[in-house]
């Protein structure tokens, strides 16, 4: 027979772990540590919603476009090529002097007599130079061949004058300059090789 001694101390062993293996205790949870562990919760949910919101950044300036003209070509009538200009011609002139003389606001009046000796048909143009009184400007005539005009709406001043020969075997041209100073008739006498002017 055994001693009891032995028998004991396993019987112990036994019912111990027999004891621990069929029943499950319960946990329990104190109410602060459930309310400590909502607030935290919210205070999180809370910061990554704020960490979430845009800022105000400044927006950088851009440029606003502005249509900038173009530049366009305008046709300039010298006086020494036409005698007549055209109204888009004038308009776009900054240049006062470059567009036809119409009326004359001041100075002395002249008579200026123009007459043709090229043997054919002329187109002119007489451009007067700036005056103190701030005219200034060209008119154009066509001549016929031997033909001559009289002028005696102009002021004393200093005429270019530009002379195209219509001659349809040899066409030419031809250039003068001259002064007035008085009111006597002047006379541009138109050649081919030149135009002259001549005191009465």
């Amino acid at each position: 027979m055994r001693p009891i001694h032995f028998t004991l101390p396993i019987l112990l062993i036994i019912t111990v772990l027999t004891s621990a293996c069929g029943s499950t205790a319960t946990p329990t949870i104190a109410a602060t540590d459930v309310q400590n562990t909502a607030m935290a919760a919210a205070f999180t949910i809370v910061a990554e919603t704020h960490a979430a919101v845009p800022t105000n950044t400044a927006v950088p300036p851009t440029e606003t476009p502005t249509k900038t003209p173009t530049p366009t070509e305008t046709p300039v009538v010298l006086p020494s090529e036409a005698a007549t200009p055209t109204a888009t011609q004038v308009a776009g002139n900054a240049d006062p002097c470059n567009a036809p003389l119409q009326s004359i606001s001041g100075g002395n009046p002249t008579k200026i007599r123009i007459d043709n000796e090229t043997g054919a048909p002329i187109t002119l143009s007489l451009y007067l130079n700036k005056t103190p009184f701030g005219d200034c400007g060209y008119r154009g005539y066509s001549i016929g061949k031997a033909g001559s005009i009289l002028i005696t709406d102009l002021i004393q001043g200093c005429y270019n004058v530009s002379v195209f020969i219509n001659d349809p075997k040899k066409p030419a041209k031809s250039f003068g300059y001259g002064c007035i100073n008085n009111p006597d008739k002047w006379t541009f006498i138109v050649s081919r090789e030149n135009v002259l002017l001549q005191g009465r």
